[in-house]
């Protein structure tokens, strides 16, 4: 069974950053893509930034010049950068693992933006 863990979540101020990690145990030949969804209180779970394993980015529009999104192959890691977080950045951030065969989701961590 394919593992996915995230990591680095907390509480930060307006303003701020975090830097998210998404571990997973799927061999890095076996790994299409990698991707940061993000779910709020009472909102649908939302694609934030994606990676190819050809090092092909996406990034939705309202994390554009704030969220970086990077991929360390050997490690099988990856991370989500997110600076100048703002109040409506705080949700629940999610890994997913696009692999040849299926889709695979961690558990999710919690970033919560607050003054």
């Amino acid at each position: 069974q394919v593992q996915v863990v995230e990591s680095g979540g907390g509480l930060v101020q307006p303003g701020g950053s975090l830097k998210l990690s998404c571990t997973t145990s799927a061999t890095t030949f076996s790994v299409n893509s990698m991707a940061w969804y993000r779910q709020a209180p009472g909102k649908q779970r939302e694609l934030v930034a994606s990676i190819t394993s050809g090092g092909s980015t996406n990034l939705a529009d309202s994390v554009k010049g704030r969220f970086t999104i990077s991929r360390d192959d050997a490690k099988n890691i990856a991370y989500l950068q997110m600076n100048s977080l703002q109040f409506e950045d705080t949700a629940v951030y999610y890994c997913y693992v696009q692999a040849i065969l299926r889709g695979y989701w961690g558990q999710g961590t919690q970033v919560t933006v607050s003054s």
